[in-house]
């Protein structure tokens, strides 16, 4: 695949078949209109293109874009979207001059003028230009003037997947990363830098791994403990990742502490990624020390018996 940041010299490409949107998460749905893109380029011997925005819009143009976080980063997303076999990936950096396009601009300017776009899919409810005054319609009534064609993939498509990423958003605020990945089609994931903590697990028989992400906008899923496949380098491993304050040791700001089963090495620096399988509690507060270690080792077994 290849990545075009920005459209300043983006040149018309051949026969390009084209959808456009934030595409947060490539879950499921959106893995729907992937697939039917470069169908339609496969067969029409074209190019798929994917337009998408970053920053996402709602951080520019929405009250609360302190607020949002987001499923994947961006290049997250470029890795996930050169999976589904896109061929082109148009990274629009997303301003508020950006926003104030119109429809009509929208479509001069960057479909015919800069993409050259033959045909256009797009999601039933995709809208686009300012204040989302295009869509299918739109096109559809005016497609033989732009001289390119547009298809809608149908609602019932969609629909049949029953998922959106605010759906996905709201499972993984809850620690529901099981219905999380049946949306994506996958593990959810989260990636740092492995950085030194309080190294209080060492003294209990627990040595974790401190991830500090790497992106600030990336979710994290609720506070609790987890199931978790650990990426690194190139292997796959097992382990148990507490998301939370500590409140046993009077933690004061929220880690991500994953105990690595079967590891044993100084990887201070290094990066890791998290997938999370499944949701083992919720994080509590305990006696003491000694009930700490007694849960954890409760915790590693229903670990181990759901990963392996």
């Amino acid at each position: 695949m290849i990545v075009h940041h920005g459209i300043d010299t983006l040149t018309p490409l051949p026969r390009a078949v084209v959808t456009s949107g934030t595409f947060d998460g490539v879950h499921r749905g959106h893995q729907k209109i992937l697939a039917r893109l470069t169908e339609v380029a496969r067969s029409n011997n074209g190019q798929s293109v994917v337009l998408t925005y970053w920053p996402h819009p709602r951080t520019v143009v929405s009250n609360d874009s302190q607020n949002l976080r987001l499923l994947s980063t961006l290049d997250e997303k470029i890795a996930l979207l050169s999976e589904a076999g896109v061929d082109h990936l148009v990274v629009i950096p997303f301003t508020r001059s950006f926003s104030q396009l119109t429809s009509e601009e929208f479509i001069s300017s960057i479909l015919i003028q800069k993409i050259g776009t033959q045909k256009l899919v797009i999601g039933y409810d995709h809208r686009f230009g300012r204040d989302r005054e295009g869509g299918f319609d739109y096109i559809k009534a005016h497609q033989s003037e732009y001289g390119f064609e547009v298809e809608e993939i149908p609602r019932q498509d969609i629909e049949d997947v029953g998922v959106s990423s605010s759906k996905i958003r709201t499972a993984l605020a809850e620690g529901n990363v099981q219905t999380a990945n049946r949306f994506l089609g996958r593990s959810y994931n989260v990636t740092g830098t492995i950085v030194k903590g309080r190294q209080l697990g060492r003294t209990i028989g627990f040595p974790t791994a401190n991830l500090q992400v790497d992106d600030p906008v990336k979710l994290i899923p609720a506070n609790g403990v987890y199931a978790v496949d650990v990426q690194h380098r190139t292997k796959t491993l097992g382990g148990m990742t507490n998301i939370g304050f500590r409140p046993t040791v009077a933690g004061e700001n929220q880690t991500i502490e994953t105990f690595i089963f079967n590891f044993d090495a100084d990887i201070y620096g290094e990066h890791l990624t998290l997938q999370f399988r499944e949701y083992i509690r919720p994080e509590q507060k305990f006696s003491g020390l000694p009930a700490l270690v007694e849960q954890l080792k409760h915790d590693e077994e229903r670990a181990r018996a759901l990963l392996f």
